[in-house]
């Protein structure tokens, strides 16, 4: 046996050395705790570690959670004996100690971890070899009905764990569309939105499905999977709209009520009402069975039908399938009486009304509902005022409320007007309507004109428009301020333009002829016009107009010489900014009334890019056109007559000018103040914006731009930003403390594409609050300090000799003065 055991440590020994485990620190070392990882079911007589014992350590002792797996050589080499199972045991807790000649412990225990490493060596297996589940037609697309479960007993924790579901087989599979999906996660079996749409129970009850699940997450081809059978019973929606509710308006009964209710397919669920119609009052509730109430007394005259929704949603508020339409409609009740129309209802009848014609018809309102016996009126009349000739002179129909005449014709000079009293009843409530009936004047007498001609009228034909110029006169018989009496006259001759017209004064008939439409000489210099008298109120039988209602006159209209007229007020062309001088940009035209010649031109071309040809009226290029400058550009054009009163007439004309590609890219502002703070820490960028003059549609510009000089482009780089912008970046940070002019090339892009160089002064300053200092330099209108000085002394300088010949001249004039005073003392009378 010792033999043995010192034939195995030699193994042992040689297996350590030829492997390499021979080297310091990687696979020996001193006692101390580790942690090692082994994947499970490598092949056994695997060497952990070399232990190194410091004297008068000789030995090692292995203790722990060994198994009988783990074994440790007096020599310190710690190795296992099979291979190792992490479904048995995932980790083992070792410890080991050195020990002397004596077996006593001199270092240790330590800790020693034995970490068990998975490999994929189970494969998936589901809990049931048959599932059995049931889903409720149109139930939420997505939300689970059915759950199914495998288990693996590799680590969850890794590849090798990590489940996949997959429905492999759905029977039957109609029209290749999958009713059923699966959370290939959780097994979480659910419908599809087409299964939501479609699942019948009358046509398909039933569904088989065949699920897959696979470790390794699915994604390999060497993973484990097992298969299971699910059979699905499709049961009826109950989630459906109930049938119209009709409740009776004014209930007195103890609200609120139950009228109807919905069912969700599930319990749990949360029901609730939304108002469709927003209505300030909403007499309508609904509990968390489902059940709904109307929670106070409906007005069917208020409002006569209800239409809202019923929802129902998960614990989480969310919607578990389409919302319930309900409609309540309100029974009527007769609880509204007749109404009248008015409080007093006027007719008019004429003296010689026949027997049994209409008067009139009284009608009468009922709020009830219509087309039933509440709202069903009978009329019936209970008293005449006054009663003469006789009593009952009139009728009234018992549905219809229409009055007619029922014994004789009535006479104005008997009773000129007569008051009735008219009941109007529904089935339970009555009201007294009163209906007053006046007896007009037949019209029996016609219009008569004063006199059948008016004579002649001569009218200048720019007369203006609205003036009266013509009176005329008819009477009438019959009773005043009546339709009988009333006259309207008409035009029924020699206008056929229509330009003339007469108004009516209604007091007195009398008829005032005016010009509605300019007279025209040119079409019409004579007119017989005439005229016919008529009453509004149609003539009684055997009455009829005659010549008496008939009048005449002439109208001469003279002719005066009209301006020229345009064919239109303003006139519009389109042409391109760049089309070639003398190109004809449009045309005008324009008439003479008298049909004289017209000779055109131009006014207001205040830049001279226009002219027109005096004769035709075409207008022409004489310049190049600038959209820039104007567009549209607005001239006038004169047509004036050629002869006669040289009459003239002004139109506009518009000239839309379309954009060309002429304008090249500029700066959008003076950048003035761009500056970094010196020393940069960093690269730093400015932002600058380009634009152009020319026109730019739906997209805007969209510039390009680049550095335009190549020795700059070590220091500096430009970006674009957007269309319009574009970002000015450092590309290091050792600058020096001045100012830098940067040149950046822009182009426009456009046909033909237009470029510019720019300059950005870009300073490198020192910094404070307020931002960069600058020192104060030499600016145009500004002196040096060399100039001011020169300026100062050149100052003093002219001072001085100012001073110097002021003082010259003082000293010079009292010199004078003291030779005046010396003489004057020599010629001066001596006194005594």
């Amino acid at each position: 046996m010792i033999l043995q055991a010192h034939l195995h440590s030699l193994c042992l020994l040689m297996l350590y050395l030829a492997t390499g485990y021979g080297q310091e620190g990687k696979f020996s070392g001193p006692l101390k705790p580790m942690t090692f990882s082994i994947y499970e079911g490598q092949e056994p007589s695997q060497i952990i570690f070399q232990f190194k014992a410091n004297p008068p350590a000789v030995t090692f002792e292995l203790t722990g959670e060994t198994d009988n797996i783990f074994k440790i050589e007096r020599e310190g080499l710690l190795y296992y004996t099979k291979a190792l199972d992490r479904e048995t045991r995932s980790t083992h807790n070792l410890q080991v100690a050195a020990l002397d000649a004596n077996g006593a412990i001199v270092e240790g225990p330590v800790p020693i971890t034995i970490e068990v490493k998975d490999v994929n060596d189970n494969r998936p297996t589901f809990l049931q070899s048959k599932y059995e589940g049931s889903v409720r037609q149109n139930s939420r697309p997505g939300k689970p009905f059915l759950y199914v479960n495998a288990t693996d007993l590799d680590d969850p924790a890794t590849p090798n764990g990590q489940l996949s579901y997959q429905i492999v087989i759905q029977l039957p599979m109609i029209n290749n569309v999958m009713y059923f999906q699966i959370n290939n996660r959780t097994g979480a079996i659910s419908l599809t939105r087409e299964g939501s749409q479609e699942l019948n129970p009358a046509k398909n009850p039933s569904y088989n499905l065949v699920i897959s699940v696979k470790d390794m997450g699915g994604q390999s081809e060497n993973s484990f999977s097992d298969t299971t059978s699910v059979d699905i019973i499709v049961t009826e929606n109950i989630w459906k709209a109930p049938e119209p509710v009709e409740m009776v308006e004014n209930s007195t009964d103890p609200h609120p009520i139950k009228i109807t209710q919905v069912r969700w397919n599930d319990p749990g669920a949360q029901y609730s009402l939304v108002d469709k119609e927003r209505l300030p009052r909403f007499p309508f509730s609904i509990d968390q069975e489902g059940d709904i109430y109307v929670t106070q007394p409906l007005d069917r005259e208020e409002k006569d039908a209800y239409v809202f929704y019923a929802v129902a949603k998960d614990e989480y508020g969310k919607p578990l399938s389409y919302p319930l339409e309900i409609h309540v409609k309100v029974q009527d009740i007769n609880d509204n009486p007749p109404t009248c129309p008015s409080p007093v209802t006027v007719f008019e009848v004429q003296e010689n009304e026949r027997l049994g014609n209409s008067i009139g018809t009284l009608t009468a309102h009922d709020s009830d509902e219509e087309n039933t016996a509440n709202s069903l009126l009978n009329y019936r009349i209970v008293e005449q005022t006054p009663k003469l000739p006789m009593d009952g002179l009139f009728l009234i129909q018992t549905y219809a409320g229409m009055l007619q005449l029922a014994k004789q014709s009535l006479k104005k000079q008997d009773t000129p007007q007569y008051n009735l009293t008219i009941e109007v009843s529904d089935k339970d409530f009555k009201t007294l309507c009163f209906v007053q009936i006046n007896v007009i004047d037949i019209n029996d007498q016609i219009p008569i004109f004063e006199k059948s001609d008016y004579g002649n009228l001569t009218l200048a034909e720019d007369t203006k428009v609205g003036s009266t110029i013509l009176t005329i006169q008819a009477t009438d018989a019959d009773e005043p301020f009546t339709g009988s009496s009333k006259i309207l006259y008409h035009v029924i001759k020699g206008d056929s333009e229509g330009r003339l017209g007469v108004d009516t004064d209604p007091h007195t008939n009398t008829g005032y002829v005016i010009i509605k439409k300019p007279l025209d000489f040119e079409t019409a210099a004579i007119s017989n016009i005439v005229f016919k008298a008529e009453n509004p109120e149609p003539l009684v039988f055997g009455v009829t107009y005659n010549a008496s209602s008939f009048a005449k006159f002439t109208l001469f209209v003279t002719d005066v010489n009209e301006a020229p007229e345009f064919s239109q007020y303003v006139f519009q062309a389109k042409v391109s900014e760049d089309v070639a001088i003398g190109t004809k940009v449009g045309n005008v035209t324009a008439k003479d009334p008298e049909g004289l010649d017209i000779s055109y031109s131009l006014r207001g071309d205040t830049r001279g890019w226009l002219k027109i040809d005096h004769v035709t009226g075409e207008i022409f290029s004489v310049a190049p056109l600038d959209r820039e400058a104007g567009s549209p550009y607005r001239v006038q054009v004169v047509a004036t007559e050629v002869g006669g009163s040289s009459l003239s007439s002004v139109s506009q004309f518009h000239l839309i000018l379309t954009d060309v590609n002429d304008n090249p890219p500029r700066l959008a502002k003076d950048y003035t103040d761009l500056y970094f703070c010196h020393p940069l820490s960093a690269p730093g960028s400015l932002i600058f914006e380009a634009t152009d003059d020319d026109q730019h549609l739906f997209r805007g510009p969209h510039f390009t731009f680049s550095i335009a000089n190549e020795n700059l482009q070590n220091d500096w780089q430009v970006s674009k930003i957007n269309g319009t912008h574009a970002r000015l970046s450092t590309r290091h940070t050792d600058f020096e403390k001045k100012e830098y002019v940067v040149l950046i090339r822009i182009n426009d892009g456009g046909r033909p594409p237009l470029e510019s160089t720019v300059s950005l002064t870009v300073t490198f300053c020192s910094c404070g609050q307020d931002g960069c200092f600058r020192p104060a330099g030499h600016q145009p209108g500004i002196p040096t300090v060399g100039m001011a000085v020169g300026i100062l002394l050149t100052t003093l300088l002219v001072i001085g000799i100012i001073l110097a010949v002021v003082f010259i001249r003082i000293k010079t004039d009292k010199g004078k003065d003291n030779v005046e005073r010396a003489q004057a003392s020599e010629v001066k009378p001596l006194r005594s």
